[in-house]
C-alpha cells in the first residue's frame, strides 16, 4: 500500500488498513491449487490455512510482526507458521524518537524518501516536529495543547508493542535478525520484539542474530566505531531456507545456531553464542574526581562529551544496558545523550557501535530520577582498554535536536547495570 503500483498511502503498517492488505494476500494464497496447506488434527487439510513463512526488513519486517498479531488478536491464532524479520521496530516512537527525541537524520531521510506516499496527518506531524524540535505527542512539554498533532497516540498502535502490552504474542518460532550498530531500528528494538512480542514456547524454537549492519550511520559527533558484518549467520540465505524447512517439516530449528542469542563483536571478527547473561552492576560516580564527591557536572545543549571509566577489559558486554541515577537541571526541556565507549584513555575512547541514547527532562527542577536503557551492544573489551559511559550534550544523529537552551546540570546516584558473558 503506497508502494511502486499498489496504488493508496503508506500508512506505516497501520492495523487497521496495511495487516488488513496482508490478511486479503493470504486469503487470495490459500486458493491456490498448488500451494500446500496444512492439516488439522485429522490429518485433514485446512483449505485457508496455506504454509506460509514471510521473509523481509526494515518496512517489510514491520509487515510480518504486525499482520501475525493482528491475526491473532482477531482470530486467537495466525496462519503465518515462521517469520523471520529483519532490522525491524518494536515500538515505533521510541525507534523514530527515543525518549520523544527525534532521530533527525532518520526521520529526515524517511520523510524525504515518502513524503509522496504518507498521508496528510504523517506529513503535518513531521513538518511540525522539525520545526520545533519536538515529537508530536499532542502536548507541549507534555502539557495538551489544542493544535499539536498526536503522531504519538497513532504510532503506537502501529508497532509491536501494542499488542504485546495487551498480552497479545506470537506463538510460532521466529528467526529474527537485527542490526546492533543500526541507528534507527536498533539492537534493543529486535531483542523486545524476541523477548516481549513472543511466547516463552515460542522463543525455544526461535533464534536472535545481532549483526554490525542495518540503518547504520557513522556517529562523528561524537566519534564512534564499528566494523565487519555477521560473524554469526554464515550465509543468512541459506540459514533462512534451513530455519523454514525446519518449521514446515514440524521440526524445531533452535539447533541451527550453538545458542539462542548470536551476536556479532563490535570488530565485526568474532561470534557470541549464549543462551543468557550475567548481571554486573557498576556504581558509576564512586572515586570519581569529577566535580567533588558523587556529583558529575555535565553541559546542556552545547559542550564536549565526558568518557567516565566503568571497568578495564578483558571484559564482554552483550545486550541492553541499564542506567539509574538522578539529575538536577534548571534548563526546560534538557536533553542528554548517554552511551557505552571504549578505548585505551577517555580522549580516545569511541562510541560502541555508533549507537547514542537520550535523556529528555521537560521541566527544570532537582531530584529527578530516571531509569533507562543505553543502547544495545556486542563488545568483547580486550586487555589495555577500558568501558565508558559516554555522557555528550549533543549527538549528529538527533541533529538540531538537542536541547533548546545552553546551561548546565548535575547528575548522580548513577548505577550501570551491564549483561556479560
Amino acid at each position: 500500500r503506497g508502494h511502486g503500483a499498489s496504488g493508496g498511502q503508506a500508512n506505516v503498517q497501520d492495523p487497521d488498513l496495511e495487516t488488513e492488505d496482508i490478511d486479503s494476500v493470504i486469503d487470495y494464497i490459500a486458493k491456490l491449487s498448488w500451494v500446500a496447506k496444512n492439516v488439522n488434527a485429522s490429518g485433514r487439510r485446512i483449505s485457508t490455512d496455506p504454509v506460509l513463512g514471510a521473509i523481509g526488513g526494515s518496512y517489510g519486517g514491520g509487515y510480518q510482526t504486525m499482520s501475525a498479531l493482528d491475526e491473532i488478536a482477531e482470530d486467537g491464532r495466525t496462519r503465518f507458521d515462521a517469520l523471520a524479520p529483519e532490522i525491524t521496530w518494536f515500538d515505533l516512537n521510541e525507534s523514530l524518537a527515543p525518549r520523544a527525541v527525534p532521530r533527525t537524520v532518520w526521520t529526515s531521510a524517511l520523510f524525504a524518501a515518502g513524503a509522496a506516499m504518507v498521508p496528510q496527518y504523517i506529513q503535518e506531524a513531521f513538518a511540525w516536529g522539525a520545526a520545533t524540535g519536538q515529537w508530536p505527542d499532542g502536548t507541549v512539554l507534555g502539557t495538551p495543547t489544542e493544535g499539536v498533532p498526536d503522531l504519538a497516540s497513532e504510532f503506537a498502535r502501529h508497532a509491536p508493542r501494542f499488542f504485546s502490552d495487551q498480552g497479545i504474542k506470537l506463538n510460532i518460532p521466529v528467526l529474527q535478525r537485527q542490526g546492533i550498530s543500526d541507528n534507527l531500528f536498533n539492537l534493543n528494538q529486535g531483542l523486545h520484539i524476541f523477548r516481549d512480542a513472543l511466547t516463552k514456547k515460542a522463543r525455544k524454537r526461535s533464534l536472535f542474530v545481532g549483526y554490525n549492519g542495518g540503518h547504520a550511520l557513522p556517529n562523528a559527533v561524537p566519534v564512534g566505531t564499528a566494523g565487519g558484518s555477521d560473524a554469526c549467520s554464515g550465509d543468512w540465505t541459506a540459514l533462512r531456507i534451513a530455519f523454514f524447512k525446519r518449521v514446515f517439516a514440524g521440526k524445531n530449528p533452535s539447533s541451527l545456531l550453538p545458542g539462542r542469542y548470536n551476536f556479532t563483536n563490535v570488530d565485526g571478527a568474532k561470534c557470541f553464542n549464549f543462551n543468557s547473561t550475567k548481571k554486573l552492576r557498576v556504581d558509576v560516580d564512586e572515586d570519581l574526581e569529577v566535580g567533588g564527591g558523587n556529583s558529575i557536572p555535565i553541559t546542556i545543549g552545547a559542550g564536549a562529551p565526558i568518557n567516565l571509566p566503568l571497568t578495564a577489559g578483558p571484559i564482554t558486554v552483550a545486550g541492553i544496558p541499564k542506567l539509574n541515577g538522578v539529575i538536577d537541571t534548571v534548563v526546560p526541556d534538557s536533553r542528554v545523550f548517554f552511551g557505552l565507549s571504549m578505548g585505551t584513555t577517555p580522549a580516545d575512547a569511541q562510541v560502541i557501535q555508533n549507537n547514542l541514547m537520550p535523556l529528555r527532562r521537560t521541566l527544570p527542577g532537582t531530584g529527578s530520577r530516571f531509569s533507562i536503557e543505553l543502547p544495545g551492544v556486542a563488545v568483547e573489551v580486550p586487555e589495555g582498554q577500558t568501558l565508558y559511559l559516554t555522557i555528550t550534550p549533543v549527538s549528529d544523529m538527533y541533529a538540531a535536536h538537542g536541547s533548546r537552551a545552553p546551561g548546565a546540570a548535575v547528575l548522580t546516584g548513577l548505577k550501570l547495570f551491564l549483561p556479560t558473558l
